[in-house]
């Protein structure tokens, strides 16, 4: 893996160990209006408002861009949190991704919680897709106000069994590695398929959308 151009290694030195990474601190995205966000995180899905950052300049970058930043608070104490700059302008979505691919999954206690939760949304409005059966996990799904797709889970699989599956992941993303390189020179060269598929489906049981439907949902 190459290393990043800004953090060149020391010629013969080792180096430092990784430190353990806890959990989410917080998840920041760009909304179009502070009021309208919180409203959908604070009034609808309850999670508080919890802190504000409010200035005229970027702290990392030092850059001019006026901006006022809101936290909302989850149970764990990790925030989900949002720049409004002023300028009453929406994060635009991304044009080569399909709208279901970039999301924010959060966790909550059982599938019942997530029943609830899917009326309370439906009852202010909010389109909500599932509940969908992921086998080791239960989700919904909706946009916020931003564009953001939101996924709500509730975890069915057991820590044992999460752990015996992670065994074989490295051993599966090295396969999808090796035939990804295949597919590379099969394109460089003028050949292959557009796309690579997985060398496994863990999901045979659902079903594609009938030709020419949306599948960005």
């Amino acid at each position: 893996m190459n290393k990043p151009a800004d953090l060149p290694a020391a010629a013969g030195a080792a180096a430092p160990a990784p430190v353990p990474i806890h959990g989410l601190h917080h998840f920041a995205y760009r909304c179009r209006d502070a009021e309208e966000t919180r409203h959908f995180y604070e009034d609808i899905l309850g999670l508080p408002l919890w802190h504000i950052i409010q200035s005229d300049h970027v702290p990392s970058t030092g850059e001019y861009c006026p901006y006022t930043h809101i936290f909302f608070r989850m149970t764990d104490g990790s925030c989900v949190a949002f720049f409004d700059l002023g300028d009453d302008v929406a994060c635009a979505p991304s044009p080569n991704t399909p709208a279901w691919v970039n999301h924010l999954a959060l966790r909550v206690d059982s599938v019942a919680e997530l029943e609830q939760i899917k009326a309370r949304l439906q009852h202010h409005g909010v389109e909500v897709i599932g509940v969908t059966d992921h086998h080791i996990f239960q989700s919904i799904y909706f946009f916020d106000p931003n564009g953001i797709r939101l996924e709500l889970s509730a975890q069915l699989a057991s820590q044992m069994q999460m752990l015996q599956e992670s065994r074989s992941a490295h051993a599966r993303l090295a396969e999808w590695n090796r035939r990804k390189a295949q597919w590379r020179a099969q394109r460089a060269a003028g050949g292959g398929p557009a796309a690579l598929k997985p060398q496994q489906n863990d999901r045979p049981d659902v079903a594609g959308p009938p030709v020419g439907a949306s599948a960005d949902r």
